[in-house]
């Protein structure tokens, strides 16, 4: 965790997606023990974080019903159609009122460690902005300091996370992180490497 204990760290797993490019609930898919958003959520639990939250939306009964949140706020987005920008939105109130800093972590990206989490928030600095330069390019998590949250809130559409570290590149942090960015799940494809990639990293435990 962050260099200064003081800090209130929180963590959002954006997890509110429709799945329409996939056809079915990318939330859901068989991984390891248990589904996709179980290792997000896996790695969100094991990166020390003083509360988690988890935006829901396309398929969020069913999410309840299978995936273990015991331990995390989850909050439900009704205009997911809109993009993730409106399930950071509808997160953000949820927030301990004393939070400090915010990461965003993908629920379909299972390749994310507690390590680069744990990296980033200690490469950041003062920096407002901070994100994880792997070694072909920036990609998830991304935090932001306490002081954002109402640019976040404000944010609309699906890749405007993106613009905003597009039009505050001058501001932003990038902490740099071993390996590839992480692969998330859009395609049957995607799903078929992230399998392939965590068959290799248990053969090569054992």
């Amino acid at each position: 965790m962050p260099s200064r204990p003081e800090l209130r760290v929180a963590g959002l797993v954006l997890a509110a997606g429709a799945s329409r490019r996939f056809g079915s609930p990318k939330q859901l898919l068989p991984y390891g023990d248990g589904v996709l958003l179980d290792a997000a959520l896996e790695t969100a639990r094991n990166s020390g974080f003083d509360q988690i939250v988890l935006a829901l939306g396309g398929a969020a009964a069913e999410v309840r019903q299978t995936v273990d949140t015991h331990d995390v706020d989850v909050v439900e987005n009704l205009d997911y159609d809109t993009g993730c920008s409106s399930s950071i939105a509808t997160a953000i109130p949820a927030l301990h009122p004393q939070t400090d800093v915010l990461v965003l972590l993908l629920g379909d990206q299972p390749g994310v460690r507690p390590e680069s989490v744990r990296h980033l928030l200690d490469g950041r600095g003062e920096s407002s902005i901070a994100v994880c330069r792997y070694e072909n390019g920036v990609g998830h998590p991304f935090a932001f300091a306490r002081s954002e949250l109402p640019t976040l809130a404000a944010l609309h559409g699906d890749k405007a996370v993106w613009k905003l570290l597009e039009q505050r590149a001058a501001e932003v942090t990038e902490v740099p992180i071993d390996g590839a960015v992480p692969l998330d799940v859009n395609t049957q494809e995607d799903y078929e490497q992230v399998l392939a990639l965590r068959a290799g990293a248990e053969r090569s435990t054992r």
